[in-house]
């Protein structure tokens, strides 16, 4: 008898992860491939595809792929992944359909890698039971994803919580997006390491300017402006929702002794009612495992529809 199994794939612009498992949750293997975006968008999706069919064969011939679950930067939808400039060609392909084509007889779910880490949260994390919630990320980029009733919200068009496009004054109304600097553009891992080599050209990443900010006036004033530009915008976004917990994930909460007290300073004082503020269960690799998440609750659900009605009696 053969063995149920998932696939988890998440799409970032530098690596592409994929992980294969049992509905117990049991990692059986997991690979990472280049995405090469000077290549495009069609060689990293078949890269991902290989890969993951490889994990599969490796297994043997006793299992049964029942899901894959994918997550991906930009927004997915039918016919291509909108607002996804890191890899040219990105925004042409229609995820979905094409790793139905590529694992044919296996369901398949995407969303963003954002909302699958708010996905894991909620299933296994620190946003379980949490009506509502919210999951921040501050990665490379900057987004957020809310859980109400417990299900991440997806919006009209897949954006919801993505904060990252946020005005960031009154001179920006009116402006579209691709004329301002969005707040991404200030407030991100990728933004901070930009802003710090201004002041410091050997500056790593962004937990490197967090680290030598202490010991530098200038960086110092740099991880000062760029925690209370945040702090403005997660307090705006607890005014609205009214969470009962904030989740805080993504490669920055490596700092997060840096960040936490500010940010916690801010909400406690601007804030009717304060959420609770905590780190992610899973901070630094939670879309990988969102996608996995999806997956087994697909696959889950899918075995449920196969039990005969008269099972149950």
């Amino acid at each position: 008898m053969s063995s149920p199994v998932v696939v988890g794939l998440d799409f970032g612009g530098t690596k592409i992860a994929a992980a294969l498992c049992d509905l117990a949750g049991r990692r059986l293997g997991t690979t990472t491939v280049p995405t090469l975006p000077e290549h495009g968008a069609r060689a990293a999706l078949d890269r991902a595809i290989d890969a993951a069919h490889r994990l599969v064969r490796d297994r043997g011939s006793d299992v049964d792929l029942l899901a894959v679950g994918a997550s991906t930067f930009g927004i997915p939808g039918e016919h291509g992944v909108a607002l996804s400039p890191a890899v040219p060609g990105w925004d042409g392909i229609a995820l979905g359909r094409e790793l139905r084509d590529a694992f044919s007889g296996a369901d398949v779910r995407v969303a963003t890698d954002v909302k699958a880490g708010a996905f894991v949260e909620v299933e296994y994390g620190a946003l379980a039971g949490c009506d509502p919630g919210v999951y921040l990320n501050l990665g490379t980029g900057l987004a957020a994803a809310l859980v109400i009733g417990g299900r991440v919200v997806d919006g009209q068009h897949g954006a919801s919580g993505e904060i990252g496009y946020h005005l960031r004054s009154v001179d920006d109304v009116g402006v579209t997006a691709a004329d301002r600097r969005v707040l991404e553009d200030v407030v991100s891992g990728s933004a901070l390491r930009r802003s710090a080599m201004t002041l410091s050209p050997d500056a790593m990443d962004a937990a490197d300017v967090f680290a030598r900010a202490p010991h530098s006036p200038a960086l110092a004033e740099l991880v000062h402006t760029f925690v209370s530009e945040l702090s403005f915008h997660v307090v705006n976004l607890a005014i609205t929702v009214d969470p009962a917990r904030i989740a805080v994930g993504g490669g920055l909460v490596r700092s997060w002794s840096r960040i936490e007290g500010p940010l916690r300073l801010a909400l406690k004082g601007a804030v009717p009612y304060p959420p609770e503020l905590v780190v992610a269960r899973f901070p630094y690799d939670a879309p990988l495992l969102g996608a996995l998440a999806l997956a087994t609750s697909t696959a889950r659900d899918r075995l449920t529809q196969r039990i005969p009605v008269w099972a149950a009696y």
